[in-house]
């Protein structure tokens, strides 16, 4: 059985950081494609970040680009988003999600957490 568990979410003000946590079980980062999306109330989900699971190369979109940083630990199966200069623009339930292939659609990934609210304030 896959289960995907993030956590980290919180409040915080504008300008400060947070670091979100995935942790995998029945499947392993080292061998799939694992990805962070995050919807925000009323809007769909939409795509944050992504890491090759072969080379470890990771994708932004661009509205966080200089501002997250995704990485892995594959001895802990684990992913992590870093979140530097938060912005009220960034509130939304964040989700971590694993998939064979690099992709920006939430469509194309196999599994998915329960997500993590992150609040930004003004």
């Amino acid at each position: 059985q896959v289960q995907l568990v993030e956590s980290g979410g919180g409040l915080v003000q504008a300008g400060n950081s947070l670091r979100l946590s995935c942790v995998a079980s029945g499947i392993s980062v080292s061998t799939w494609v694992m990805s962070w999306f995050r919807q925000a109330p009323g809007k769909e989900r939409e795509f944050v970040s992504d890491i090759n699971w072969a080379d470890s190369r990771t994708y932004y979109t661009d509205s966080v680009k200089g501002r997250f940083t995704m990485s892995k630990d594959n001895a802990k199966n684990t992913v992590y988003l870093q979140m530097n200069s938060l912005e009220p623009e960034d509130t939304a339930v964040y989700y971590c999600g694993a998939g064979s292939s690099l992709s920006r659609s939430d469509q194309l990934y196999s599994y998915w957490g329960q997500g993590t609210q992150v609040t930004v304030s003004s």
